[in-house]
């Protein structure tokens, strides 16, 4: 069977974390980096390069929390915009009235692979030393 890449963990915690904030009925907003590429946002309300985006429910309309894009129609001023976030561009998302939420890393890349052991020791080279078994303590 050969290995399936790992999807990212970003859009099904984006997911659950803006159901946690609803069902809360608190308010979720979500921190995005307008500067990346298919970031679609009204830029004049961008500061320092990132927009803070109410996603609610009664904010928003046709909100599409995706595997790869965050899409929804809301007004800004007395304007309405349509907009799209790639994924990677969500920073974290958090609830309005008390702050508590989840921050992003930067890079939402799946762990590096870990490096493969040798089959056969060369000749010549000493025996490895054998290893004991990790054990747990409690520290107090």
């Amino acid at each position: 069977m050969a290995d399936a890449p790992v999807r990212s963990r970003r859009p099904y915690l984006l997911r659950a974390m803006h159901e946690w904030i609803s069902d809360s009925d608190q308010t979720p907003h979500i921190v995005v980096d307008a500067s990346l590429q298919g970031v679609e946002v009204p830029r004049q309300y961008v500061q320092g390069g990132k927009i803070i985006l109410n996603v609610s429910n009664s904010a928003t309309s046709n909100l599409s929390l995706g595997n790869d894009v965050v899409r929804f129609r809301a007004r800004f001023g007395a304007v309405t915009h349509d907009v799209m976030v790639p994924i990677a561009a969500v920073l974290g998302i958090y609830a309005r009235e008390t702050g508590q939420g989840m921050i992003f890393s930067e890079a939402d890349a799946p762990p590096p692979t870990p490096p493969t052991a040798p089959t056969e020791t060369p000749t010549g080279s000493p025996e490895q030393p054998k290893r004991s078994k990790p054990t747990l303590k409690v520290v107090k």
